[in-house]
């Protein structure tokens, strides 16, 4: 007799996008005249650069010619991808060694991963509002979990806890924030750094959003504080930095001198469980994707790459002055592709959802299915087209404009 992991039986029975997805398709049925603006899913828009375009072809001729073929790569990635990614990283004063960087195929993968170098009996810290991959993963695996309470009096930027019979030993950290599009500070950041060092907890930190971060006074990485090295891993992506959702390639940092414990209370460097983990169940991602993701490090890369985060971010500015204009408490919009809006008149999440598609045909993302603390808030993102976005917010107005 065959056995399930019964954990899976805790889960929700609909993942939050897939309940959207669902709503929407019935939607459309229905009114299959009307114009769907889909401001829901952090799906990008925008196609991939030319210099990515241009390093991809070249590899897919390398792989046509006996001389330049590849097969198997090397699980954590080619060295011309490590390469790249810590040149960015010092760019903005971190200074990482090859084998600290792991290549991955997104953040979402290896943020639910991870987990699997660490012990069940570990007690885990996520906050409230969430992503809701962390909390799901570690349900699965049967983790016990307390949740951080993020809110409109902390600005949604929880700090570290003070009740002492709090203690965890895996924290979730994400900055900038999805869903609400808090940013942490230096000073905050710092907070958190001493707090998992005095407590041998690891933060995992996720850093997927680092480049709309456009205030120079802002961490985009954790190690830019002092301590975090020896108490954080950080998962970053290019699925929205340079469009790579569909295409996929990511990178994981898990610095050498990072430890936790074994039963026997010996350290053990999490860099080489980690890597342990993914030479066994990770076969790496392909070629012609990594050699399209060290092109986004380039000079012309990087620049190609701004101009589409700069679309983006002109959308949420769009988005972010419509809210003033029609007098909604929001959050994010600056430093992040997201806005966290308070529902108008007290509105359930889901009912402000239902309202938006039903009147404007509008989709965002219901704050509710991110966790308890988001019920009355909503999720809108930046990442569609310039114009619907305009037609969005022109459809919005019409139903809250002062």
């Amino acid at each position: 007799m065959a056995f399930i992991n019964d954990q899976y039986l805790e889960l929700q029975d609909s993942y939050l996008f897939s309940t959207i997805a669902k709503k929407v398709n019935e939607y459309v049925a229905a009114h299959p005249d009307k114009k769907i603006i889909r401001m829901g899913i952090g799906d990008v828009t925008r196609p991939l650069v030319p210099a990515v375009l241009k390093a991809m072809h070249d590899a897919v001729d390398e792989m046509g010619q006996k001389e330049t073929f590849k097969g198997y790569g090397p699980e954590q990635g080619y060295s011309f991808l490590h390469d790249a990614v810590q040149s960015y990283y010092k760019s903005h004063g971190v200074d990482l060694s090859s084998d600290e960087i792991f290549i991955s195929d997104g953040a979402k993968s290896d943020v639910g991963n991870i987990t699997d170098i660490f012990g069940n009996e570990n007690i885990v810290m996520i906050p409230d509002p969430v992503y809701p991959v962390y909390v799901d993963t570690n349900i699965m695996a049967g983790r016990d979990i307390v949740y951080l309470d993020s809110n409109a009096t902390n600005n949604f930027c929880p700090m570290p806890p003070t009740d002492d019979e709090i203690a965890p030993d895996l924290i979730y950290l994400c900055s900038p924030n999805n869903p609400t599009g808090s940013v942490y500070n230096k000073e905050q950041l710092t907070a958190w750094v001493n707090y998992a060092n005095e407590n041998s907890a690891v933060i995992l930190y996720d850093a997927a959003y680092e480049c709309f971060i456009n205030d120079p006074s802002l961490p985009k990485s954790i190690y830019e504080i002092e301590g975090a090295k020896e108490c954080a891993i950080e998962f970053c992506s290019l699925s929205k930095t340079a469009g790579f959702t569909g295409t996929r390639c990511g990178y994981t940092m898990v610095p050498k001198s990072l430890t936790a414990f074994s039963v026997d209370g010996d350290a053990v460097s999490l860099n080489k469980l980690w890597l342990r983990r993914q030479t066994t169940k990770f076969n790496g991602v392909p070629y012609i994707i990594q050699k399209g993701a060290a092109a986004v490090f380039t000079e012309e890369g990087q620049k190609q790459i701004k101009e589409n985060i700069d679309y983006y971010m002109k959308n949420a500015r769009t988005i972010a002055a419509t809210m003033e204009e029609c007098g909604i408490t929001y959050y994010g919009g600056d430093n992040s592709p997201y806005i966290w809006l308070e529902c108008p008149n007290n509105m359930k999440s889901w009912d402000f959802f239902d309202y938006l598609l039903n009147e404007i045909a509008v989709v965002g993302t219901p704050g509710a299915g991110f966790g308890s603390n988001g019920e009355g808030y909503f999720r809108l993102t930046a990442f569609g087209d310039a114009d619907n976005t305009v037609e969005a917010m022109e459809r919005f107005k019409t139903l809250y404009k002062k």
